[in-house]
């Protein structure tokens, strides 16, 4: 089974194989009805496990022969490094992420300044990508990246199951929605209801005021 995004072992110590099915509108459970088992899983959706420090690895040494044409390789282009709030979302720390519920492309700028003041990444669901006001590198979930930051900022994200899926695994998420009810808020380790449009500013604000040099000798 390809993609998975959950992988467990049933009493039977079968591989129980987790995936979405049906566009990401359910999940389904696989179990292979041959042996070998085996399974793919979506980059980013498992925490990486701590090294064990008191473990020596085995060191095999392999001698190897590389083809010629692998040794005539060279650089073509360059790609212009990309601002550090237009990085590639898989690898930041921190994502500030946003929704339909942004309003508008202008609206993004606020994400933009909160996420600088971060140090993070901007990113966004689905909805947003469709609409053009973020390009598909940005986009979060099942049918974009699948992250795992150390603070995943939700703005005006409702929360669909397809979104879900490509940030659950996240070390802190926190969710703000005018809906008490959004589904956001079942996975958040903080929920505000409240206007992003009065949160954002005031928040980035304070963290502007934080990163400022001190004149105190």
């Amino acid at each position: 089974t390809a993609d998975c995004t959950g992988l467990e072992i049933d009493a039977e110590r079968r591989l129980v194989q987790i995936r979405p099915a049906f566009g990401g509108n359910i999940m389904a459970s696989i179990i292979s009805q041959t042996r070998p088992q085996m399974a793919t899983v979506r980059p980013r959706v498992m925490k990486t496990p701590k090294p064990d420090e008191s473990r020596e690895p085995k060191i095999e040494r392999v001698n190897v022969n590389l083809n010629p044409v692998a040794t005539r390789a060279k650089v073509l282009d360059k790609v212009k490094q990309l601002s550090k709030a237009s990085e590639k979302i898989e690898e930041a720390h921190i994502i500030v992420s946003c929704g339909k519920g942004i309003g508008s492309q202008e609206n993004l700028k606020l994400a933009y300044e909160l996420a600088e003041a971060l140090g993070g990444a901007v990113g966004g669901s689905r909805p947003i990508v469709d609409c053009g006001w973020l390009p598909h590198h940005q986009q979060v979930g099942q049918s974009g990246k699948t992250v795992s930051p150390r603070l995943y900022i939700a703005l005006g994200i409702s929360g669909s199951i397809q979104h879900r899926i490509g940030m659950q695994s996240s070390e802190m998420i926190i969710a703000v929605n005018k809906d008490p009810e959004a589904p956001i808020f079942g996975i958040a380790d903080l929920g505000i209801v409240g206007d992003m449009f009065q949160i954002m500013p005031k928040l980035t604000e304070q963290l502007r005021g934080l990163n400022k040099p001190s004149n105190k000798h």
